[in-house]
């Protein structure tokens, strides 16, 4: 699957990452992940710092698939807003949801910190306009729910968003506790740590086929075979090897990144932007001064091999963006499309099989599929070594929309 085309930024930030070899295969490994992007390196950690004998394959270079196109926006507002969520799947468990996604923040900023990762995490708040004036009372009613479950936030009217920002909208959301991050350097900086600590790391393995045999999972790959007590796919978008999700649209969407803005001291505090309207417009910085503009989603799961599409979805983005910053010398030195996902009920897919005993899956389709990996990681640590987390049963595969 051509996962994403076209020029990709994080890769100039990050030194390459190649595993260190030879090591001593095992004949028996407590877990064998598959897929070593940010799920994958994320789940790898909280297995071998619970003292678990893990290792990581991939079928290209580790952190080259959708971790490289990966727009790196830490929130605990996701797609859903909350109180559709409430709606959705009920108050305690939307809830509970909600501060699972704040408190995955300062996890990862926890990692970045103890492990001493040079991952540009840098703490930003979010705002949300209304894309339309139609929109303002789902932005009021979205602010009353999360000050109501003592969510960071605050309400702006178009007057208080002018003073902020160099343009005004009917109203917007103020979010605070997100952050941002350079997500390729954040895994590399994972997989180093991993493999330091005992992780056996194998790029360029295909897996092709898996069974199930005595409590034993045998691994068919496209080198040499694999034996665990349990595997688990952190595959992406990518087709998985067993299973099939239901109630999953796997898209694809546009990205460029801007030259370098000389200042951006009418901006408050470079906070994340993105709207109401779907599909949204989203824009953050980065440290060395550019935007990252996104959007245009469209219903198409592989990345176009066109560079002619790809650039004119860049300047109709450009366009967007301009129209937010008159003032700002803006150009497009990076721009590639990139292949998503999303779940029809918004949340993301993690847990074990239904039928399949010892087969797990961390899919974190959604806007927020960093985080999604960040507290998919301790679920899944605490499912594998017999402890009981009650928070996977709001994300748990045997839903309507999971892996059959």
């Amino acid at each position: 699957m051509n996962i994403h085309n076209g020029t990709l930024y994080w890769p100039i930030t990050a030194v390459p990452f190649k595993p260190k070899h030879p090591f001593e295969k095992h004949d028996l490994y407590d877990v064998v992940i598959v897929g070593a992007g940010m799920s994958g390196a994320l789940t790898a950690l909280a297995l071998v710092e619970a003292g678990l004998s893990v290792a990581l394959l991939d079928k290209r270079d580790m952190g080259s698939g959708s971790t490289s196109a990966n727009t790196g926006l830490l929130q605990y507002s996701n797609d859903i807003m909350l109180h559709e969520l409430i709606e959705q799947i009920g108050e305690q468990d939307a809830v509970r949801f909600y501060k699972l996604c704040y408190e995955a923040v300062d996890h990862i900023e926890n990692i970045v910190t103890r492990l001493n990762i040079d991952a540009d995490f840098i703490r930003r708040p979010s705002i949300c306009f209304a894309s339309v004036e139609e929109d303002v009372e789902k932005i009021k009613k979205e602010y009353a729910t999360l000050k109501k479950f003592e969510f960071p936030c605050d309400y702006l009217d178009p007057d208080e968003l002018a003073n902020k920002f160099p343009f005004s909208k009917p109203g917007a959301l103020m979010t605070y506790g997100d952050a941002e991050i350079n997500p390729l350097k954040f895994v590399h900086g994972l997989l180093q740590r991993i493999e330091e600590k005992g992780a056996h790391l194998y790029p360029y393995i295909n897996v092709e086929d898996v069974v199930t045999d005595d409590e034993t999972v045998h691994i068919r790959t496209s080198e040499q075979p694999f034996f665990a007590k349990n595997i688990i796919f952190t595959t992406g978008y990518e087709t998985i090897p067993v299973g099939h999700r239901v109630g999953a649209d796997i898209n694809r969407s546009y990205v460029f990144v801007s030259n370098p803005i000389t200042n951006f001291s009418d901006w408050y505090e470079q906070a994340m932007i993105w709207e109401t309207k779907r599909p949204y417009l989203y824009i953050r910085t980065t440290v060395d001064n550019r935007m990252i503009v996104g959007g245009l989603d469209e219903d198409k799961p592989e990345a176009p091999y066109s560079q002619e599409i790809i650039q004119h979805r860049a300047e109709n983005l450009l366009q967007q963006v301009q129209k937010l910053f008159p003032h700002y010398k803006i150009g497009i030195d990076y721009a590639y499309a990139a292949t998503f996902g999303e779940s029809v009920d918004n949340l993301p897919f993690i847990g074990e099989h239904p039928t399949k005993a010892n087969h797990y899956y961390l899919l974190g389709y959604g806007g927020n599929g960093t985080v999604y990996s960040m507290l998919g990681s301790h679920i899944l640590r605490d499912l594998l070594v017999g402890k009981r987390n009650e928070d996977a049963e709001i994300v748990q595969l045997k839903r309507k929309c999971g892996v059959r």
